[in-house]
């Protein structure tokens, strides 16, 4: 009797090796041979499910978007209304939701590597175009979702402009990915943090302010 292969389990086993191969030499250099010699499977098998490069870097991309989400909403469902926290707390836990889309431990510095180096691809190939720009999107969104929700728990200063604060913690968070994977003896985990944890702080009320404390 054939051997029976979770086809979706085995797409998931690729895009882990292309996530290692695309970190260890770049995208430019990660072939459908490379990747299939890091999942230890034949070449054959690996075409089965993708056909080209092409087809198995989006699918990686998308997949890298999907988990990204899945954990982001968890993250919302553990921090629950943030207006039930001390100011000080509302910021940790808000750092620590943006902090997903941060390289601050080895498995979230593979998704950001591959995710630089599938932008850098994007600028130049039309096929990539529509997943770089969701994934800038998204960030954007992520970010706007985490200001709002300050700003309602009466967290952020008043008069800020949200739509040009999103647009500031959105560059921030880029930067501190791209300098952390670049860079990461400049710009460590810790650092990366703190920095975050800073900005949204200097977002916020003074501690003490009387219209806000809690």
């Amino acid at each position: 009797m054939p051997k029976h292969v979770d086809a979706d389990a085995r797409r998931r086993h690729v895009v882990d090796a292309l996530f290692r191969v695309v970190v260890r030499e770049g995208l430019q250099r990660t072939s459908l041979r490379a990747v299939a010699d890091e999942a230890r499977l034949n070449i054959g098998s690996l075409r089965h499910y993708f056909a080209s490069q092409q087809d198995l870097m989006r699918f990686a991309m998308q997949s890298m978007l999907d988990r990204t989400e899945s954990r982001l909403l968890e993250h919302v469902e553990r921090i629950g209304d943030l207006g039930g926290h001390p100011r000080p707390e509302q910021l940790q836990l808000v750092a620590g939701f943006l902090a997903e889309l941060l390289p601050l431990d080895e498995h979230r510095r593979a998704e950001v590597t591959v995710f630089l180096d599938f932008n850098t691809a994007a600028r130049t190939n039309p096929a990539f175009g529509d997943l770089s720009r969701q994934a800038a999107e998204g960030t954007r969104k992520l970010a706007r979702r985490a200001l709002t929700r300050l700003d309602a728990a009466g967290t952020l200063r008043p008069g800020l402009d949200i739509d040009i604060e999103t647009e500031r913690l959105t560059a921030l968070l880029d930067g501190l990915s791209l300098r952390a994977v670049l860079h990461p003896e400049i710009l460590n985990p810790r650092a990366c943090g703190e920095v975050l944890l800073t900005h949204l702080g200097d977002l916020s009320l003074s501690v003490g302010t009387p219209d806000s404390a809690h």
